[in-house]
């Protein structure tokens, strides 16, 4: 991957890691995982944030490339992009330690000074 292609692609993970930092955002997540399609006031009312609140927090979730939304008028109902995450597994993947399961490969600290 050239330099250019490597950091558009870290853009995209530093802002799908953004949008995964804020409770109500993963709660959101965790809802249209598990009910694909949802309509934006099941969520609100899922929730239990106000309705401007809960818009903001979907459109961050779009903006990361996290979710979609499909208008149907007068609702938009929402769902997890498909392979939206696949990036950032990569990522995480990337970082995994290279030991065998049955070494610690790290090390906590002691406690003695």
């Amino acid at each position: 991957m050239c330099d250019a292609d490597q950091d558009q692609s870290d853009r995209a993970i530093a802002a799908m890691a953004r949008a995964l930092g804020h409770p109500a955002r993963l709660r959101i997540l965790r809802l249209l995982a598990r009910t694909p399609g949802c309509i934006g006031g099941d969520i609100v009312d899922a929730v239990g944030l106000a309705q401007s609140t809960v818009s903001e927090h979907l459109r961050i979730l779009r903006d990361a490339g996290l979710i979609e939304g499909q208008i149907d008028p007068p609702r938009v109902c929402y769902s997890l992009a498909p392979g939206a995450l696949d990036t950032l597994s990569a990522l995480i993947e990337e970082f995994r330690p290279m030991c065998p399961e049955s070494q610690l490969c790290i090390t906590p600290k002691s406690d003695q000074g």
